[in-house]
């Protein structure tokens, strides 16, 4: 299927969420769906993937396949890499979007910690991977990793230090593979939010709270004076997907409401 956004051309291929049952990745999910692109939506939770596929449905009409897998589990991520090779079409998009954020002090971290935030490391690259696999066969694809302001500006407000540190590792195997995959056809780039309202947050804060939770306290913050939505992020990613930014590769763009201006 050969989807056409309005202000660029897509490429035959389905696309693979990471992350696509809320948050930045169902937002981009519905773009995608938009544009008539069919969808694999990844998540732990069967109840929300299946709630976001009758969103998506609802809305447009594109398949929706759902894979449950928890990408901090190695067992999960083997999974996933056997279903990714044993897909017999191209695989256009790839968007990666789970994620974890629970600020704690540096000195308060313990191995767990670490490692819960590293694990989506870890998933986050054999998935790619595999993906990468099927698209250097098209020689076509174009991959877009959800990264963070976190990763380039630390604030004391809200401790995040190996948050951070993963998701600036995030940022660097963007670049790394922008420049090994280009000879493929395939573009790597990433995104850096500032605060954007999602799910994500519900780690540490109310879910029913987290809106004005996060509006009374970084709202300022920001010099566009919001928070962001996932709608926000979801159209950068919408657009890097696309043939409109067919000449952008390796890049990692701040989508922070001109956080990062005040701070290079």
């Amino acid at each position: 299927m050969t989807a056409q956004n309005t202000s660029g051309q897509f490429n035959p291929g389905t696309a693979i969420v990471q992350g696509g049952s809320s948050g930045m990745g169902l937002a981009t999910a519905h773009r995608l769906a938009g544009r008539g692109i069919p969808l694999i939506l990844i998540g732990r939770s069967l109840d929300k993937l299946e709630r976001a596929r009758d969103q998506i449905q609802a809305a447009h009409n594109v398949p929706v396949d759902l894979w449950t897998a928890d990408v901090t589990n190695p067992g999960d991520v083997d999974q996933l890499v056997r279903q990714v090779g044993a897909l017999d079409r191209p695989i256009g998009y790839l968007v990666n979007a789970a994620g974890y954020f629970s600020p704690k002090p540096f000195l308060d971290h313990d191995g767990a910690d670490y490692d819960r935030y590293h694990a989506f490391n870890r998933g986050t690259f054999l998935l790619t991977q595999a993906v990468a696999r099927n698209m250097a066969r098209y020689k076509s694809g174009s991959i877009v990793n959800l990264g963070s302001m976190w990763a380039h500006q630390a604030i004391k407000a809200t401790p995040s230090s190996a948050y951070s540190m993963a998701k600036a590792g995030l940022h660097s195997l963007t670049q790394h593979l922008a420049m090994e995959l280009g000879d493929h056809g395939i573009r790597v780039n990433a995104v850096a939010p500032a605060v954007v309202e999602t799910p994500i947050y519900s780690a540490f804060i109310p879910e029913d709270r987290i809106a004005e939770t996060l509006k009374s306290g970084f709202d300022a913050f920001h010099p566009v004076g919001r928070i962001g939505t996932a709608d926000d992020v979801a159209g950068t990613v919408d657009f890097l997907l696309s043939d409109d930014a067919a000449w952008v590769t390796g890049a990692v763009w701040d989508v922070d409401g001109g956080v990062m201006a005040g701070r290079v």
